[in-house]
């Protein structure tokens, strides 16, 4: 079922609102992942205030991961049967005063349980999201519009790294969860002014590029989305796909900056800039591309946004290498750079492949289906880190740290060969019961 139209919805239907509705979850999304990745930066405060060991951090790193991922599907649920705009906004709201709190903790649990609630405040957004990008933006635009809307992705992550850093710096390690609630909160409630949902006749809820677009039921239930995904190859090796780059993912955003501290010696406020603006900027700046290579693929094989994706981890296995071998900060900047490059060919095509191939009008329920699916096995990513930094066996625990970062470039290896099959079997028509 799809979310009923809101009453104020007659001025949604033009080419240029349909862009603005990109430009306000841009901004969302920005605060989205700053909030989640300011916690990671203050690691070696909150190590020097409580004494928090890696394995202790790690589990509140992967804290806000499992919840997520199990709300995903309920996220997934609401966001086909209800109002994708309250959604996303409400969600908003819980999840800036969530981070506001995180400010008060002051014991172990405290961090697992406002981390852990975050997870779930933010969970809403992306299936309520990106249905509500799909319904406004047709095959032509789609993999452009979310592209654009992933470069947000990006720069909430360099913010929430480095700002938040900074602050700990000179301020306190509590700021920047006030600054970055506060200001969440500001910007849900003034764009619960601006934010609609289309139009019965604007939504595009059937696209020629979608191998079951004719054979789409009236209504999708979950269970039928998620019986679909299980029995279609390429939803499958998505999902497969999915899990693999999140374990990377997340290990990157938990550990990098204190990887760099430790390492290479930066100050917590360059640890926290540097730890995500060569990556993130570059994979700002590669999404574009790589949503247009994408869009002009699509139109030739329904296999192409999943090929753009596997080109990406192929070459950033060897890039997530790179990061663990190298020695020093040139060479290090050089690797996080390609790594970036390459992330951001991956990221371009998350949930426009997954759209290619799954239902219509269950969009938002099988993007939490992947969420769920991703985020559960990418929050291994943190702990596994942590562990591998105590337990490798090598002398130091910077020396097992980079043992851990390089093995990641098997990890991508098997990411991209599972989105190469992909691409290959994304024209299989399967019944969605």
């Amino acid at each position: 079922m799809s979310p009923a139209p809101s009453s104020r919805t007659t001025a949604t239907t033009s080419r240029g609102y349909a862009w603005a509705v990109v430009g306000m979850l841009w901004f969302i999304c920005c605060f989205n992942y700053a909030d989640r990745q300011a916690i990671s930066v203050v690691f070696p405060a909150l190590k020097e205030e409580f004494g928090f060991n890696k394995e202790q951090l790690g589990w509140i790193g992967s804290a806000f991961m499992w919840v997520y991922a199990g709300a995903a599907p309920l996220a997934g649920w609401a966001g086909d049967r209800m109002q994708r705009r309250h959604l996303i906004l409400g969600g908003c709201l819980f999840w800036s005063f969530v981070t506001v709190t995180t400010a008060w903790c002051t014991k172990l649990w405290h961090f697992i349980t406002v981390r852990a609630l975050e997870g779930f405040g933010e969970t809403f957004y992306f299936p309520a999201s990106m249905s509500l990008v799909s319904a406004y933006h047709g095959a032509k635009t789609r993999s452009r519009a979310m592209a654009f809307h992933q470069s947000s992705v990006y720069v909430g992550t360099i913010g929430g790294s480095w700002v938040g850093a900074l602050m700990a710096q000179h301020y306190g390690w509590r700021t920047g969860f006030y600054c970055f609630g506060i200001l969440g909160m500001l910007l849900a409630g003034m764009l619960y002014f601006f934010l609609k949902e289309p139009a019965a006749s604007t939504a595009q809820s059937g696209d020629a590029t979608s191998s079951v677009s004719a054979e789409v039921p009236a209504q999708v239930s979950f269970w039928e989305a998620l019986r679909f995904i299980a029995v279609h190859p390429s939803a499958r090796l998505l999902m497969v796909a999915f899990v693999l780059a999140n374990f990377v993912a997340t290990l990157f955003l938990v550990w990098t900056p204190t990887f760099l501290m430790e390492k290479f010696g930066y100050k917590l406020g360059a640890a926290g800039l540097t730890a995500t603006v060569f990556i993130h900027l570059a994979s700002a700046a590669t999404v574009p591309l790589a949503g247009w290579l994408a869009d002009w693929g699509i139109q030739r094989h329904p296999g192409a946004r999943m090929f753009v994706q596997a080109g990406g981890l192929l070459v950033g296995s060897v890039c997530v290498a790179w990061v663990g071998w190298t020695q020093d900060r040139t060479s290090l900047m050089i690797a996080m750079t390609a790594f970036g490059v390459c992330k951001g060919f991956y990221d371009s095509g998350i949930f426009a492949a997954l759209y290619d191939v799954v239902p219509a009008n269950s969009r938002a329920t099988s993007a939490g289906i992947m969420n769920t699916v991703g985020w559960t096995g990418g929050a291994l990513g943190p702990l596994y880190a942590g562990m591998m930094s105590t337990r490798a066996g090598r002398a130091t625990e910077v020396d097992n740290m980079s043992l851990a970062v390089s093995l990641c470039g098997i990890v991508y290896l098997v990411g991209a060969l599972s989105l190469w099959w992909a691409g290959r079997r994304a024209g299989t028509r399967i019944s969605p019961r």
